[in-house]
């Protein structure tokens, strides 16, 4: 067996490593040794890793995974956390979207969301045991809802994705079975990881410094802040000793025309029109970066148009609908949308719970699939989430050009709350990535005739970066207002289900 082939950091790679290795022997943990130790100090600590697009900040925290896994450190998922030992450490690598945890975990990091390690559930206890055999922390139970063939998938399907309820809903259970409910998480952990962390915001800043007396944040300084933010990314507060920033660097992103696009527009001398003729070069030397006369209605479905302007997102969403001839009054299965909130009275805060630990969570990208078996309900499949396939009370509003109020096609009473997903602001798309990106250059021509600055920066230029490193692998720039007609019809064939739907509570089951 071939030996792995050894990290190669740069300069400032290796000096983040160690900077990020200081902080975790105080507590408790040295990766160079793979040694748990107690605490050495008692005091927070708080530090950030930055960098652009292709700086290696996601490859950083992968081996820093790697790393405290090697020296014994306890992963949490959100999931299921097992029994409490005094001299154990606890690691979680947190992103503030479900489609942000997902492109760490489709790289091996086992990330989850914020929210998810803010509220823990509550487990019956029958199946507590059943959760702490497959977790090593217990003897076979004998489950009288559990077969041994059922227990048997359980084991096996635990072995291949390490997550407790992926294993009970592969026993036949659904998730009302084993979940009894949610609560705030009481108790600390230790070490906190959190990814795309320009997204958030100060309140969401807060609550992760009371669970985790050490946190490293990674982020990318040149994305838009928060919406809500006072202007801000909160490592920007830090103080410089506590900031390692991360340069460039040519590795497996060597040649990639898409990131030479983001990294140009720092050059100040570099205005729209200049840009767009670098996009155009671009395109005439690689197939990954191509300048679009036209909206590709059929990408839409699954990858959003991103739009700087409100009034381009509906008209575009409604031209979406009209390519294919979706009736006013209903949606049809394969139609994207995203969730907008959820609208429950405070006397319903279990339901609330329940809804946004299943992923529907302001921003999180959906999949209609779907009515339900009640009135109102729908069922869908939530983009990035670990178990998508999931039947939810919905209200579905779609916006009119002028208009104040939404049309909505159909509504629970109350229930998780969504908005069309066909095209989206920029700064909804910040944390997500998709493997073919569009962008409505007439949008950012837009904001660079407003000549905003923000932070020192062009807006313009803020827009552009963040929506063209959404793309993994292809840039389509468009530069004018049409949209191309579909090739297919919109299908769900694409998005694969769990073995056992999960339902999302004793309460209102489908």
């Amino acid at each position: 067996m071939n030996a792995p082939t050894p990290i190669i950091f740069s300069d400032d790679q290796a000096d983040a490593w160690d900077s990020v290795a200081s902080a975790l022997r105080l507590a408790g943990v040295d990766i160079d040794d793979n040694l748990l130790m107690p605490p050495q100090s008692e005091k927070s600590s708080v530090m950030a890793v930055i960098g652009k697009a292709g700086s290696g900040k996601t490859m950083l925290l992968a081996r820093l995974y790697e790393a405290l896994q090697e020296a014994g450190v306890d992963i949490i998922s959100g999931d299921w956390e097992g029994k409490k030992r005094k001299d154990r450490r606890t690691l979680a690598i947190l992103a503030p979207t479900n489609k942000a945890a997902s492109v760490l975990r489709n790289r091996g990091v086992p990330a989850t969301t914020i929210h998810r390690i803010l509220y823990t559930p509550v487990y019956d206890p029958e199946y507590e045991k059943v959760a702490e055999w497959l977790a090593g922390q217990g003897d076979r139970p004998e489950i009288e809802a559990l077969t041994d063939v059922a227990l048997e998938r359980a084991w096996n399907s635990y072995q291949i994705n390490k997550s407790v309820p992926a294993a009970l809903a592969s026993a036949g259970l659904r998730g009302s079975d084993f979940i009894t409910g949610w609560k705030r998480r009481e108790e600390p952990l230790d070490i906190g990881f959190i990814d795309e962390s320009s997204m958030l915001d100060e309140k969401q800043f807060e609550d992760l410094q009371e669970i985790f007396p050490t946190l490293v944040l990674f982020g990318d300084p040149a994305q838009l802040p928060p919406v809500q933010s006072s202007g801000g990314m909160v490592f920007e507060t830090l103080p410089k000793t506590r900031v390692k920033s991360l340069e460039r660097i040519h590795r497996q992103d060597a040649g990639n025309p898409i990131l030479d696009l983001a990294h140009a527009l720092a050059d100040p001398d570099v205005d729209f029109h200049h840009f767009e003729r670098l996009v155009e070069e671009a395109a005439a030397k690689d197939e990954r970066v191509e300048m679009a006369q036209r909206v590709e209605a059929q990408l839409m479905a699954r990858s959003p148009c991103l739009v700087w302007r409100n009034a381009t997102r509906i008209r575009l969403i409604h031209a979406f609908r009209a390519a294919f001839n979706a009736p006013l009054d209903e949606l049809l299965e394969g139609e994207p949308l995203i969730c907008d909130g959820i609208e429950l009275p405070l006397k319903h805060r279990k339901r609330r719970l329940d809804l946004e630990a299943k992923g529907l969570i302001k921003g999180a990208q959906v999949v209609y699939l779907g009515p339900g078996r009640k009135p109102g309900f729908s069922r869908l499949h939530v983009v990035g989430a670990e178990d998508p396939q999931i039947s939810a009370a919905s209200i579905v509003k779609i916006e009119k050009e002028g208009e104040e109020e939404p049309f909505i096609p159909f509504a629970a009473r109350m229930g998780a709350t969504f908005l069309h997903g066909a095209a989206v602001t920029i700064h909804k798309a910040q944390g997500s990535q998709w493997d073919t990106v569009q962008v409505f250059a007439p949008d950012i021509y837009a904001a660079s005739r407003m000549g905003r600055m923000e932070a020192g920066q062009p807006l313009w230029k803020r827009l552009a970066y963040v929506a063209i490193t959404r793309a993994q692998t292809n840039l389509r720039w468009v530069v004018r207002n049409r949209l191309a007609l579909p090739t297919d019809p919109l299908s769900v064939s694409d998005l694969k289900a769990p073995a056992v739907p999960l339902a999302l509570s004793a309460e209102e089951p489908e």
